[in-house]
């Protein structure tokens, strides 16, 4: 097949040509600004996410430390409950009416305050007083002459105080009391 082809043709032919070569240059130049665009949303998707794993870290390190304070808090709090209910327990031990404490004196000075005459008496014993020693009642003498002497204090509410238990009563010096 002979085909003939004139200079109309041909011109249409060039034209059709230069046409498609034009829509090849627009459609190129369409994908190149899309290829950009979709480049510089990764870009800043990238850049985004890098943020976010920054703030994730600084989220992470920022709730560790919370929960260490957290933690600290929770035993301090725990040992402030410990110390209240102490001071509750000592609170509620006010003395009673008549209870009693041993004072033990060591050359008529107060050496220490004991619960009682038992804990006094063994507390002697590492002062050098032998452990079975027979602790006997004292006579009238100033407490002074004795180098341990035990006095018991019995508590009295009506004065909140404690006052010497056995008080010895003034002897008649001549005829007078």
């Amino acid at each position: 097949m002979i085909r003939i082809t004139t200079r109309a043709r041909l011109a249409a032919l060039e034209g059709e040509g230069r046409a498609a070569r034009e829509y090849a240059r627009q459609t190129s130049a369409a994908a190149n600004e899309a290829f950009v665009r979709h480049l510089r949303e990764l870009a800043a998707l990238t850049e985004r996410a890098e943020q976010a794993t920054a703030a994730t870290s600084e989220v992470g390190v920022i709730l560790s430390r919370a929960m260490a304070e957290l933690s600290d808090s929770e035993q301090q709090l725990l040992l402030k409950g410990i110390e209240i209910r102490r001071l509750r327990e000592e609170l509620d031990r006010r003395p009673r009416a008549g209870e009693t404490l041993t004072v033990l004196l060591h050359h008529g000075e107060p050496h220490a305050v004991y619960a009682s005459r038992r804990d006094a008496h063994a507390d002697t014993a590492t002062h050098g007083l032998p452990a079975d020693h027979v602790w006997k009642p004292c006579d009238e003498r100033p407490a002074a002459a004795f180098t341990w002497r035990c006095e018991a204090f019995t508590y009295d509410p009506a004065i909140n105080g404690f006052h010497r238990a056995n008080r010895s009563v003034p002897r008649a010096l001549g005829g007078t009391a």
